[in-house]
């Protein structure tokens, strides 16, 4: 739970910046494949992503509505990654204009239990890291190079001349 909306903002910013990065590698070739038919296509995960920094920001009452309920997933991966650009931008201004430091402790309905404004913000960013797992996992078996967003990539410690960790 966050208990300062400045960190939840320092973590938001790294955290986005990340995920814009994995979606910067999807493709209109790698987009729609399937790993297995259980596993969402790296357009459903990005759109999901997206979906849900409006619609957890609607149920939070941060955002009037919820503009994508419903929608269709955009016809090009540059389109979602702008969106999301602009939703996560978005987000981040609502959270520091609509809420303080001494209102995250405040209780909001989500999803028929009573969450505290600061969970909100913490599942906001775990639920995004979660997802950006797997959407690393995707690109790696479609032999993508993924960032380093907790330290170098592999493909990163080769650049420096070194050999990955085990």
């Amino acid at each position: 739970m966050y208990r300062k909306i400045q960190d939840f903002l320092n973590d938001w910013n790294y955290e986005s910046e990340g995920t814009a990065k994995i979606f910067s590698l999807i493709t209109d070739a790698n987009r729609r494949q399937e790993i297995h038919e259980g596993v969402r296509s790296l357009e459903r995960l990005s759109w999901h992503l997206t979906q849900t920094i409006t619609e957890m920001g609607h149920r939070a009452g941060l955002f009037p509505v919820d503009p994508f309920e419903g929608e269709d997933i955009p016809l090009n991966p540059a389109s979602i990654l702008e969106i999301y650009k602009d939703y996560s931008e978005q987000i981040a201004k609502a959270v520091n204009s609509k809420w303080t430091d001494s209102t995250l402790e405040d209780q909001v309905d989500m999803y028929g239990e009573q969450w505290s404004k600061g969970t909100i913000l913490r599942v906001l960013i775990n639920h995004q890291s979660h997802h950006r797992g797997q959407m690393t996992v995707i690109l790696r078996m479609f032999d993508i190079p993924v960032p380093g967003l907790y330290g170098p990539s592999k493909e990163e410690w080769a650049q420096m001349g070194m050999l990955a960790p085990d």
